[in-house]
């Protein structure tokens, strides 16, 4: 099976158990996933959150997603949980079609870690 292949298909599962988990079928979309991500890395499940502090969660997830390629390391975690990251290397140039590849495949391997998915 070609990696695209086994992408397109473990991504599909992926945004089904999630969204029957937490959006009661509704399709989450990459963002929401992203954001997901960044609450369950925050470890801060039970509260709410403002606009700025969604975007926050958002960047911690990113960040989290693009360790494993190098692109960013886990500076410290401050006195309220939160985790901050420093770059260890520029990002390249993506097209918006190849970051949300990047993105799906980060993503994927994230679930696929935590076994989540197999």
């Amino acid at each position: 099976m070609s990696r695209d292949i086994q992408l397109k298909e473990r991504w599909e599962l992926l945004v089904e158990k999630l969204s029957n988990q937490f959006a009661d079928g509704d399709t989450l979309d990459l963002d929401a996933i992203i954001y997901l991500i960044g609450v369950q890395e925050l470890g801060q499940l039970d509260r709410s959150y403002k606009k700025d502090q969604k975007l926050d969660l958002m960047h911690i997830a990113i960040c989290k997603l693009l360790v494993p390629y190098g692109y960013y390391e886990l500076e410290y975690v401050d006195n309220e949980g939160w985790p901050h990251y420093r770059a260890k290397e520029k990002l390249p140039f993506l097209k918006a079609g190849e970051q949300s590849v990047l993105m799906k495949e980060a993503i994927v391997n994230y679930f696929l870690e935590t076994e989540f998915i197999d």
